[in-house]
């Protein structure tokens, strides 16, 4: 857990070096917030913008009133983590499940940095966890310590559900962030309904190991969801082509989703640096902020 928390605070610490040395000082936050938000009203003053009226309560008869805004600097991010067998794919301390858990934590740590709260929804086909958003660094370490040690009571995935339960429980508008491998079906409709209410991003992990399979023969495959041992031909060529042509048509379904609908989406490998993906997501989503 030391070894752990040191690795995500030089993560967190290496992310902000980045941003205050190439972003030369333009980076307001690592999440973009909502902009600016409804605060009260108050009598019309002359120069006032025409545009600001409130014209339901000057209606009343009491005179002419403006609203009034001020910036939201404070926001909530919510983490929806797929924690289903499929996660646990990989080479011990970097299946996607670690990875995905990394990334919550270097994410956590930032967002109670900028003063946000950070909430938790752990998914397979059943809630696994679930944390109330909060402020504070010590929120962004329960976060960690509950997924290092989490040990998730179903092995199924139903990304439906998991999406549902977001839709059900978060109600302010947030910073979702959905770190899954998106191995699902079904799910894309309420997904959209989720990218309209909130500010989505999506984190799409995958281990080398899904799509590059040894010519050994015929040999057996646990699928880890059902349990259930396959027995394929890994060195029959059509075989592995096909599981290639059907990862890559899903990631660029995935991609052409994201881009529709306006949500975040970047892809991450095991045993790749994630950070500098995460550093191109920020200016991403910071030049997307500007340009509003």
């Amino acid at each position: 857990m030391k070894e752990l928390l040191k690795k995500l605070r030089k993560y967190e610490i290496q992310i902000r070096k980045a941003i205050n040395s190439q972003m030369q000082g333009d980076f307001h936050s690592i999440f973009k917030g909502t902009g600016l938000e409804f605060d009260d009203v108050r009598p019309y003053q002359y120069g006032d913008d025409i545009r600001t009226i409130d014209w339901n309560v000057s209606a009343k008869g009491h005179g002419t009133f403006v609203k009034t805004f001020r910036e939201e600097k404070e926001q909530t991010i919510f983490f929806i983590l797929d924690v289903s067998a499929s996660q646990f794919i990989g080479t011990p301390g970097k299946t996607k499940f670690d990875i995905g858990s990394e990334i919550c934590g270097v994410l956590a740590l930032s967002g109670t940095k900028e003063s946000s709260q950070v909430g938790l929804i752990c998914y397979s086909d059943e809630r696994e966890k679930f944390i109330k958003p909060k402020k504070g660094i010590a929120q962004a370490y329960e976060i960690i310590y509950n997924l290092y040690k989490l040990s998730p009571k179903s092995s199924k995935t139903n990304l439906n559900k998991a999406i549902t339960f977001a839709l059900n429980s978060v109600k302010r508008r947030s910073v979702i962030v959905m770190i899954s491998d998106f191995i699902d079906e079904g799910y894309q409709h309420h997904l959209k309904s989720l990218a309209r209410k909130h500010d989505l991003v999506m984190i799409q992990v995958s281990d080398k190991r899904e799509t590059q399979l040894p010519k050994l023969g015929i040999i057996p495959v646990l699928d880890k969801e059902s349990k259930k041992t396959l027995w394929v031909n890994s060195s029959f060529g059509d075989f592995r082509e096909t599981i290639v042509s059907h990862h890559v048509t899903r990631q660029k379904e995935l991609i052409d989703f994201s881009r529709k609908h306006q949500i975040n989406f970047i892809t991450v490998s095991t045993d790749e640096d994630y950070v500098p993906k995460l550093l191109k997501l920020f200016k991403i989503r910071n030049k997307s902020v500007k340009s509003v």
